[in-house]
């Protein structure tokens, strides 16, 4: 009888059709599996989607148009969905805003990050017909029903990705709008050339900021660019650090009611000390800096490690800590096991509390 891999070899002289069900019947596959193979977007398969468009934004910047499958339950814009993507071999989960309006498409769009895995790949590596995990949208850095009669949207680098999802839907109904959006320089800013057409259309007004050039714009002197920002409710996204800065402005100003923000990493309160972490199955000890994330350390000495949202929300991240001390980045407390209980943890909010052990 001719074996699998005989089988395999011999598929690829076949089209994409007859390859398929040759699979089928050379591979053992569970029913839905076989449906799965014949139509993955259907309804009640696990939700997927099928790439239909890379368009870069910039040098590093990219945006994704996907159809998903029949289960997707759409998005309300300002919300990011969960993509699980196949990057040499290992399903790697991220999450990206949705830069869309509502539709039967949608779009994601990316910054690539030194070192990212699956940044880079949508960046350089993406084709067309790509068929590619997804989770239903979530979040609620949205507009509510009733639209503020002024609005202000402050964003940083790859903060304007929801925002975009919001004016690109709602932009007819905003009467007055400021975009304040600070970039390393005008080559790479996100959607330069779009938001500059609205801003001479006299449809936002838009103030940049060139941080290269002209430096950060602290918040506490936003009423600078922007005098009537105590009238405006705004939405914020970025950096840490600009959105901290906000929140404290905003309170200072006795009107933190009207502030709302999207974070993509967790507000770090407190570090961990810091240690040596070594990820057993992969036999790899590293030296883990205070209030680095075990996950960043881990996945920069080549430990593949899962993850999703990056920020503690997803608990995609979660693995064994089999030994050792961590502290958890947003709120300081302190965890240890040793060796007969180990214990779950999640790797993007976590740090090296001393010397520790991950069974990964």
């Amino acid at each position: 009888m001719q074996s699998t891999s005989t089988a395999r070899r011999a598929l690829s002289g076949l089209g994409l059709g007859l390859r398929r069900f040759v699979e089928l019947a050379a591979t053992p596959l569970l029913p839905a599996d076989y449906l799965d193979l014949i139509n993955p977007m259907r309804a009640g398969a696990d939700l997927r989607g099928r790439v239909l468009g890379v368009a870069h934004e910039t040098a590093t910047s990219t945006s994704v148009a996907i159809q998903p499958g029949k289960g997707w339950r759409g998005h309300r814009p300002g919300q990011y969905t969960r993509i699980g993507i196949d990057v040499n071999g290992v399903r790697h989960w991220r999450a990206y805003s949705i830069t869309s309006p509502s539709g039967d498409v949608i779009t994601i769009s990316a910054r690539a990050i030194e070192g990212g895995v699956v940044s880079n790949h949508l960046l350089t590596a993406l084709r067309p017909g790509t068929m590619i995990m997804l989770d239903q949208a979530t979040g609620d850095f949205t507009v509510p029903h009733e639209l503020p009669r002024k609005a202000l949207f402050v964003t940083g680098g790859s903060g304007i990705t929801p925002v975009m999802g919001i004016l690109r839907s709602h932009l007819g109904e905003l009467d007055d709008v400021v975009v304040v959006h600070s970039a390393p320089d005008s080559e790479q800013m996100m959607f330069r050339r779009e938001l500059e057409r609205l801003h001479a259309e006299g449809r936002i007004q838009l103030v940049t900021r060139f941080t290269r050039s002209e430096g950060v714009l602290p918040l506490g002197r936003i009423g600078e660019v922007v005098p009537d920002w105590r009238e405006r409710e705004t939405w914020a996204c970025g950096p840490t650090g600009m959105l901290d800065d906000a929140e404290a402005a905003w309170e200072d100003a006795g009107i933190g009611q009207l502030l709302h923000t999207e974070r993509f990493r967790p507000r770090v309160v407190a570090v961990g000390e810091g240690g040596e972490v070594t990820f057993t199955k992969a036999e790899v000890t590293v030296d883990a800096p205070a209030g680095v994330p075990i996950l960043d350390a881990g996945e920069a000495a080549g430990v593949l490690l899962p993850s999703g949202c990056r920020m503690g929300i997803c608990f995609n991240c979660v693995v064994p800590l089999a030994e050792g001390s961590v502290r958890d980045l947003r709120t300081g407390e302190l965890t240890s096991v040793d060796p007969e209980d180990p214990l779950l943890i999640q790797t993007c909010i976590s740090a090296a509390a001393g010397p520790c052990r991950i069974a990964v």
